[in-house]
């Protein structure tokens, strides 16, 4: 097991950026700490050979511009807040409107964007590096002051682990997961559709002309959406909008480790388990991918990569049917993911 750490680059504004690559088991990871972003990850295959499997840029500039989130750390909240508003105790919160008159993962400078402070760590079973964050009160319009703590690591077990906590001094929404695009053929070789998925979910959420959920969690069965055994993610993808874009509620008791997903790429063989304690999984298919510049002359389209995003539910602020979102000083916020592979 082994961590480097070096230079990626200095930003506009002076801030200096370091890459720190992991390496346990027969993975090699690399994160920035612009975002605590991932921004590779090599998996080995019997078939063809040791490959990154992440979409994202050769060089700081290509994450400093990014508009995809490829690869970032997304909070204070990850997905979509309806209206760009909440209302907690009576007093509403007034968000930046990036996607529409709706907030995206949290605004215009969110956790993406900003460098986070890092140290590096060892166990037993693994290699990891721990990234904070402190977001200071109305950062984005958010209420209180906010401590992150993001831990990534891979373990000895070919296991790439997540770990999001936060305290926060005021009540407030919490919501933390990881952008990452996945295509187990290796970045920048084609799309998606043919690899085979399975979500552990027998329920979705439905969701309006602007990718708001309605607040109704659906059964997956007799849907385009029903990927409880395995299929093709390209086999009914053309009876939704664009592709998906959804939210999956999770089988299982939130906050237990239990299986959330497992992917298939047949020309690799390479597999990847997902599991996590977050209520549910935004699936999301790189819609709007459009002529991205990646790595090494790789170009990302639509659907070059799908997105496993384990978390709460989008709109939970605005919902409170939906399991609760909101933290404060009674109560810090602890999430896990893995992500474990096989070739």
């Amino acid at each position: 097991m082994n961590i480097n750490k070096k230079s990626f680059g200095v930003l506009s504004n002076g801030k200096k950026v370091e890459l720190y690559t992991l390496s346990a088991g027969e993975l090699s990871l690399s994160i920035s700490t612009l975002g605590a972003t991932l921004t590779s990850l090599y998996v080995p295959s019997r078939k063809t050979g040791i490959e990154d499997i992440l979409l994202g840029y050769s060089t700081l500039g290509g994450y400093a511009a990014d508009t995809a989130f490829l690869g970032f750390t997304i909070g204070r909240f990850a997905n979509r807040i309806r209206g760009s508003r909440f209302t907690i105790g009576g007093s509403t919160y007034n968000l930046p409107k990036n996607e529409g008159e709706n907030c995206l993962h949290a605004g215009l400078k969110n956790f993406g964007r900003q460098v986070w402070s890092a140290e590096k760590y060892e166990d037993k079973d693994g290699v990891y590096v721990r990234f904070t964050l402190k977001s200071p009160d109305n950062d984005e319009g958010f209420p209180g002051n906010l401590n992150a703590v993001v831990s990534y690591g891979l373990t000895r077990s070919n296991e790439v682990v997540a770990m999001y906590e936060a305290a926060v001094d005021s009540l407030c929404p919490v919501n933390l997961t990881n952008h990452a695009y996945f295509n187990l053929a290796g970045e920048g070789r084609g799309d998606v559709l043919s690899h085979e998925l399975i979500i552990h979910a027998s329920e979705y959420l439905p969701v309006d002309e602007h990718n708001i959920p309605t607040g109704e969690q659906a059964k997956v069965e007799l849907t385009p959406f029903d990927f409880r055994v395995w299929k093709t993610i390209g086999r009914n993808i053309g009876e939704t909008a664009r592709g998906y874009d959804h939210c999956y509620v999770i089988d299982g008791a939130p906050g237990k480790l239990r299986p959330v997903a497992e992917v298939f790429e047949r020309t690799s063989g390479r597999l990847m388990r997902v599991y996590a304690t977050h209520p549910g999984v935004q699936f999301y298919t790189g819609n709007y991918l459009n002529n991205i510049a990646g790595k090494a002359g790789s170009f990302y389209n639509t659907h070059a990569g799908f997105c496993l995003e384990t978390q709460h539910f989008p709109d939970s602020p605005n919902k409170p049917q939906f399991p609760p979102c909101i933290y404060g000083p009674d109560k810090d916020y602890a999430e896990k993911a893995v992500f474990r592979f096989e070739w």
